[in-house]
């Protein structure tokens, strides 16, 4: 245990070291199955179990009520780009969506793909991306309106979400799923890779309410419909078995260990004030995004110049804290502080920022 680091990787992230310790226990032979969960039926009782238990956790977390559907998917949130136009949005209707960055640009664009009517109602890119807009030209009448709640490039984040005059949202909120609470009843669908605040790589969670469900367009492939995953739970064709494992833990592990949202919500808070205090404090390190925009979730930040950055990205690796280069679209350095990244670990952080700045500033 003493070779692992502290993990800030934007995605495969890191996940509760009590999950891993619990995953390396049962990986072998599964409750007395004699199996590894890489080996089990997904139509065998141990895994309807488990799909069951992550369902009602997910119920449980977001407050869901008997409308809400959770389902576990394959294809990662790209994947949804284009599934919720070709779903929901038929030809001649409008969606209005709300430009964030690059992965609201890519839900854009696989829209416009599929030759549907798109208005961007916000956008952000007049200034590069640093900001969440606060002025919206919403479209009467429109089926729904998309955001993306976190910006992992960017290091931007919605404090609020825009009132929309009734019309239903639907967020990726990939990178801050779970992370605080909110009111679900705004949103028609959520929806959020695992990997970087749920689970592994491979596994992408839906919450669908039951009037989109019932607005779905027909027909459509079988796998690209949401009908066919509500009416088979998530098990209309072989489902990401170990993967569900893991999110399964990782939900047990934010309820029952953390105690829910709101005591996650002021972890990350915590966690996120001691980075951005220290940085509005010390201006050696930069933050890229305006301050009323930034996220808990990925704390994207510049240093002087450039050779600073890799020299920090360096130093900071051999001092055990891994994942801390920007995207490589922007550069820079980016802290990703994700549940499973411990207060000690930003507290570690913090400290080698102090004494790579002060040798260095």
């Amino acid at each position: 245990m003493s070779a692992r680091i502290f993990n800030f990787n934007p995605g495969p992230a890191a996940l509760p070291l009590s999950v891993l310790e619990e995953i390396q226990a049962e990986f072998l032979d599964y409750r007395g199955t004699g199996m590894s969960l890489l080996e089990i039926s997904h139509r065998s009782k141990p895994f309807t179990d488990i799909l069951n238990e992550a369902n009602g956790r997910v119920e449980r977390l977001l407050g869901l009520t008997e409308e809400y559907h959770v389902l576990f998917l394959q294809g990662g949130a790209s994947t949804q780009f284009s599934m919720i136009p070709m779903n929901f949005l038929n030809m001649g209707a409008t969606a209005d969506y709300i430009n964030t960055g690059a992965w609201s640009n890519k839900a854009i664009k696989e829209a416009l793909l599929l030759k549907r009517r798109v208005n961007i109602s916000a956008s952000s890119e007049d200034r590069n991306f640093c900001y969440i807009p606060k002025v919206f030209k919403f479209t009467p009448g429109a089926i729904y309106v998309h955001l993306t709640s976190n910006n992992t490039i960017k290091g931007t984040q919605w404090a609020d979400y825009p009132d929309t005059g009734g019309e239903p949202i639907i967020s990726d909120m990939s990178s801050d799923i779970l992370s605080r609470p909110f009111n679900i009843r705004p949103f028609g669908m959520i929806y959020a890779g695992a990997q970087k605040n749920l689970g592994p790589s491979g596994v992408t969670l839906v919450v669908i309410r039951q009037d989109m469900v019932e607005r779905v367009q027909d027909p459509l492939p079988s796998m690209l419909s949401y009908k066919t995953h509500v009416d088979k739970n998530s098990l209309y064709n072989t489902p990401p078995v170990f993967g569900i494992y893991v999110i399964g833990l990782v939900l047990k592990w934010l309820e029952e260990t953390i105690g829910g949202l709101t005591a996650m919500s002021r972890i990350n808070e915590q966690k996120a004030a001691l980075m951005y205090d220290y940085m509005d404090e010390n201006g050696f390190y930069t933050p890229t995004a305006d301050k009323d925009s930034r996220s808990l979730m990925n704390v994207t930040f510049r240093l002087p110049n450039e050779d600073l950055e890799k020299r920090f990205v360096d130093e900071a690796l051999s001092n055990g804290l891994g994942g801390l280069k920007g995207h490589r679209s922007v550069g820079g350095c980016r802290a990703s502080i994700y549940n499973a990244v411990t207060l000690e670990a930003v507290e570690t952080l913090v400290n080698f920022m102090k004494e790579f700045a002060r040798a260095n500033g």
